[in-house]
């Protein structure tokens, strides 16, 4: 229990944490606004730059410069404050004002050179102004090589990338926005609740089937106080993965997506899973080397053997709830990889992780009080959590399954959850009609499955779907038609090809278990369908990927699958109309309806 306090007390003391200055959580100000140069004469007809700097950022003194027709001009420069920069490392630096004196006369037009950032947000690119030495006319060049930093984004207008071509909608982000109206308090507060609004998603469902398990194992020592204990350490455990590989891939620049669902990572959950069950069902005790243990031990403080399983059941199963994108892990994961904040993204992440096992935590105290105690009925309750833990395993290795072997592998399941119901052993504190009614639903649907794999079907929501299809074979099929890309190139050039038409790109993958959601249930919708008549239809798939799709996916500031973006016929993001993790037949029509309205 003292480690779960221990880990409170450190997220409570980083969410009252003194909240930035208006400087850090305002948008960045143009480079013209935050660094303004004047010129002017002194008395020996030489000239002096002066800089007027915007509170909360600074210029470097080795990055200002002079230079006349690719000449190098003598400059002056006063010493600057030393400041250890995350960019440059250590260099000096001016706030407020900064002024630069030029040794010689200069006669004709010259160039000024210089480069600021913003305390705790961005880095400008190098800047160039011309100066008329006559007239001291301070003139921004036609085509500057930066009016805004590149990794910034607004909402007022759509904002090409210099290297990309591309014309984003600007938005703020999701953690840019809390910091603006509340600060730090106010993203650390609002992610736990981020996470209890996700905890009922399909992503989060295999939780708690591993949460039961490890409860179950406890038998007669389990109680309110026992559930609420292991339970918390598996959510903080959880929570405290999700921050690391969160923040881990955010600052590399890695998909946490595709750090995570490799094939390799996907085949070593769901054998794990199936051990567990095979575990549950008593044909072998569990039991880890007593070398692991040891080093576990010697690095948790000694926490007993239950309080170190929940806390590596809670780690790992990071594994599992990590690749599902939503819209607060892309604006953290965004956040992290944008301005090099770390601490803050992590801490969001953790809360995040927190918000998701509220009800993992609920269960497990209530579960102390509600689990039957040693005997018979607990045999049977670990078997049904062994059904649970092979469900997991299913789910988990899907996206590596051919087509329709889900469905075959989800019907013999009901079918053997049938037979163990009807097999059940008749007790007097047995509920016997609500177990022989689960076992009969389980065998209907069992054999159902087992139909619409045989019949070719994919979707075990929709098992007999391709039976309907052929007996509906005179009526006209009306699918969408997705075109595919990988790169920037590509992209670019669909775009400018669209005509008059605006564009949808989606970006999916095999692995992505709320796009498999989406493609079944949403996108054949025939009000989707309608909504999209007109529109160029490209899809992004990441299945298997490559460096392309990860330049791609920079470029457009995709945080991972599934995403949405929007574009008019001009190639421009429609703003306000992106998509981020689960989407509903309302979300997309809407979000399309105001795409093709421009």
């Amino acid at each position: 229990m003292k480690t779960i306090l221990i880990a409170l007390a450190a997220f409570l003391s980083v969410s009252f944490a003194p909240a930035p200055t208006s400087a850090q959580t305002a948008r960045p100000l143009p480079v013209e606004e935050a660094f303004t140069l004047e010129v002017s004469r002194t008395q020996d007809g030489t000239l002096a730059l002066n800089w007027q700097i915007a509170e909360g950022y600074y210029l470097y003194r080795d990055h200002i410069g002079a230079s006349q027709d690719g000449a190098e001009l003598p400059l002056e420069t006063s010493p600057g404050i030393r400041k250890d920069d995350p960019t440059f490392g250590l260099s000096e630096v001016y706030y407020d004002q900064a002024s630069a004196h030029l040794a010689e006369q200069v006669f004709g037009t010259f160039d000024v050179t210089f480069q600021g950032c913003q305390d705790g947000g961005i880095c400008y690119a190098p800047e160039n102004r011309q100066v008329n030495a006559l007239s001291l006319a301070v003139i921004t060049p036609a085509a500057p090589q930066a009016a805004a930093p590149v990794e910034w984004v607004t909402e007022e207008a759509p904002t090409a990338s210099e290297d990309t071509g591309f014309a984003l909608a600007e938005d703020d982000g999701l953690i840019q926005s809390l910091l603006g109206r509340g600060g730090v308090l106010l993203v650390l507060v609002s992610f736990p609740l981020f996470g209890l609004l996700l905890a009922f998603t399909p992503c989060v469902f295999p939780m708690y089937p591993i949460m039961a398990g490890a409860l179950a194992r406890e038998g007669d020592r389990l109680t309110a106080w026992r559930g609420f204990e292991l339970s918390s350490i598996y959510v903080i455990a959880l929570a405290s993965a999700f921050a690391l590989l969160g923040a881990a891939a955010g600052w590399s620049g890695q998909n946490l997506q595709l750090v995570l669902q490799s094939p390799v990572t996907i085949g070593i959950l769901s054998a794990l899973f199936a051990v567990l069950a095979l575990s549950m069902f008593g044909l072998f005790e569990l039991q880890l080397p007593t070398a692991w243990t040891s080093w576990v031990a010697n690095r948790t403080g000694g926490l007993s053997g239950s309080r170190r399983s929940a806390a590596i059941l809670g780690f790992s199963s990071a594994l599992i709830v990590g690749p599902c994108v939503t819209v607060p892990l892309a604006g953290a994961l965004l956040y992290i990889a944008q301005t090099a904040d770390v601490a803050l993204g992590a801490a969001a992440l953790f809360g995040l992780g927190i918000g998701k096992g509220i009800p993992l935590i609920i269960m497990g105290t209530l579960g102390g009080k509600a689990l039957p105690r040693a005997g018979a009925w607990m045999e049977s309750v670990k078997r049904v959590f062994g059904f649970g833990f092979l469900a997991t395993a299913i789910w988990t290795a899907t996206p590596l399954f051919p087509a329709g072997l889900d469905l075959a592998l989800w019907s013999a399941l009901l079918i053997a959850i049938a037979s163990f119901a009807f097999s059940a052993k008749i007790t007097e504190t047995t509920p016997l009609a609500a177990v022989r009614s689960v076992g009969a639903l389980s065998l209907i649907y069992g054999i159902i499955l087992m139909l619409g794999a045989a019949s070719g079907g994919t979707d075990p929501l929709k098992p007999l779907a391709r039976i309907a299809e052929r007996s509906e074979a005179s009526a006209p099929a009306r699918d969408l038609a997705f075109a595919q890309t990988g790169s920037i190139p590509e992209l670019k050039a669909q775009l400018a090809s669209a005509g008059d038409a605006p564009t949808l790109v989606y970006f999916t993958a095999d692995w992505c278990v709320t796009c498999r959601v989406i493609e079944r249930s949403v996108l054949p919708d025939a009000g989707v369908i309608d909504g999209l008549d007109g529109f160029q239809l490209i899809k992004a798939d990441l299945s298997d990927f490559n460096d392309e799709n990860a330049a791609l996916m920079k470029a457009l500031e995709v945080a991972g699958p599934p995403t949405m973006l929007f574009f008019d016929s001009a190639g421009r993001e429609v703003a306000g109309t992106r998509l981020v993790g689960s989407v509903t037949v309302e979300n997309l029509t809407g979000s399309a309806k105001t795409a093709e309205a421009l």
